[in-house]
C-alpha cells in the first residue's frame, strides 16, 4: 500500500510541475527542482520591491494558450505562489496598492492580459485561488518578443519614484509600472529617524532640512530641522539651510539675518565654494562682493590670492590676475597646485576663470 502511495505522490508532483522529464520533487526534502527558484530585488527611493519565484522552462512546449489556457488564472512561474513584496505604498499603473507580500497570478489572452495582486500569498500554484482575495487587478497589453526558454522577471528603468517590472517567457513579455512617492515617503521616514541617536548631532538634522528644501515639500518642517541642528552646534552649513528655509516661507529679513551669520562663522574655503556656486548660476555681482569680503578674513592664505586673481579678471585686469594666482600657487597645498597651475594657464590665455 505505501508503495503505491509513493508513486502516486510523485505522479502528483511531476503533473504539478507541468514539464517533460522533471526530476523527481518532494514536499519533504530538499531536492533540485526542474523549476528553479530565482529572487529579484530592486529600491526605488528607499522602497524596496521584491519578486520570488520559480524559473520554469518551455521544454518545447506550447505555454500561452497551451499548458497556461487562455482565460484562466496562471501562476505566474511555477512550484509555490510567485510573490511581489513592497516594503511601503505603492501604485501600480496607477492604481494605489497598500505595503505588503502577494501573490502574483495573472490571466493571459491573446490581446490583453489580467495581472493580479492577491492577498493570499502561500499557496502552491493558482489550484486554491480565489478572486475574493485579490488585492488589485490591472489589464495589460502583452508584447512579442524572441523565444525565451527560462521565465524571467525583471525591474528595469528605474528612477527615485519609479521602475518597471516586465515578465518575459516563451513570446511574451507583460510589464506593469511601479510608482512610489518617495519624496513624502522619506519625510516621514526622517522623522522617525530623527528620533534615534541622529537627534544629538547637528548634520542629520540640516541634512532633513535641505531634502524637504530640495523636493519643495514642507519648508516650516524644514525650518524647525535647520534650527535643531543649530541648537547643537551654529556652523555655516545649517545657518545657510535656515535661511533657505526662510525664504521659501517669504520671511526675507529673517533670511537675511541666518544668511550674514552663515557667511560670518563660514570659513574662508566654504566661503568661496558659496561664491562659486552662486557664479555657476548667473549671481557674478553676489559672488564677487563674496570674495571682496572674504579676503578679509585671511589676506594672506591660498584662497584670498585666488579670489583676488577672479576679482582682477572682473575687471579685465589679467596681469593683476595672474600675479595673485602666482601667489596662490606659493603657498597652496600640494594636492592644490595642478589646479592652480591650470588656472594660471587659462589666465595667461586670458580665459575668463569666473565661468
Amino acid at each position: 500500500m505505501r508503495r503505491y502511495v509513493a508513486v502516486a505522490v510523485l505522479a502528483v508532483a511531476v503533473w504539478l510541475t507541468g514539464v517533460h522529464g522533471a526530476e523527481a520533487q518532494s514536499a519533504m526534502l530538499n531536492l533540485p527542482r526542474a523549476s528553479q527558484r530565482a529572487e529579484v530585488m530592486q529600491r526605488i527611493g528607499i522602497t524596496d520591491i521584491t519578486i520570488d519565484y520559480a524559473r520554469p522552462l518551455v521544454h518545447g512546449r506550447k505555454i500561452f494558450g497551451g499548458v497556461a489556457p487562455y482565460g484562466k488564472v496562471w501562476r505566474a512561474g511555477a512550484n509555490e505562489n510567485t510573490t511581489i513584496a513592497f516594503s511601503d505604498p505603492v501604485t501600480i499603473n496607477g492604481q494605489a496598492l497598500a505595503k505588503g507580500r502577494y501573490g502574483l497570478q495573472m490571466i493571459p489572452n491573446e490581446g490583453s492580459w489580467v495581472v493580479i495582486f492577491s492577498k493570499n500569498s502561500t499557496s502552491w500554484g493558482s489550484f486554491t485561488y480565489d478572486q475574493a482575495e485579490d488585492a488589485l487587478r490591472i489589464t495589460v497589453s502583452p508584447q512579442t518578443i524572441a523565444d525565451q526558454d527560462v521565465l524571467s522577471y525583471s525591474i528595469d528603468d528605474p528612477t527615485l519614484t519609479s521602475a518597471l517590472v516586465t515578465m518575459r517567457w516563451e513570446k511574451v513579455a507583460v510589464t506593469f509600472k511601479v510608482g512610489v512617492d518617495t519624496p513624502e515617503l522619506v519625510a516621514a521616514s526622517l522623522r522617525n529617524q530623527l528620533r534615534g541617536r541622529a537627534q544629538f548631532e547637528w548634520e542629520p538634522w540640516s541634512e532633513a532640512a535641505t531634502y524637504l528644501l530640495d523636493n519643495h515639500l514642507n519648508a516650516e518642517e524644514a525650518l524647525k530641522d535647520a534650527q535643531a541642528s543649530i541648537d547643537n552646534e551654529d556652523r555655516f552649513e545649517n545657518e545657510f539651510t535656515k535661511a533657505r528655509a526662510l525664504t521659501a516661507l517669504g520671511r526675507k529679513d529673517e533670511a537675511k539675518v541666518a544668511h550674514d551669520r552663515a557667511i560670518q562663522i563660514g570659513t574662508q574655503l566654504q566661503i568661496q565654494s558659496y561664491a562659486r556656486g552662486l557664479q555657476a548660476q548667473g549671481h557674478y555681482e553676489e559672488a564677487l562682493d563674496l570674495f571682496r569680503d572674504n579676503i578679509k578674513k585671511d589676506p594672506n592664505s591660498w584662497i584670498a590670492h585666488n579670489e583676488g586673481a577672479r576679482l582682477a579678471v572682473a575687471k579685465g585686469d589679467y596681469d593683476t590676475a595672474m600675479k595673485e594666482m602666482k601667489l596662490a600657487l606659493s603657498v597652496a597645498p600640494e594636492a592644490l597646485k595642478g589646479q592652480i597651475n591650470s588656472l594660471i594657464t587659462q589666465l595667461q590665455n586670458k580665459v575668463d576663470i569666473n565661468k
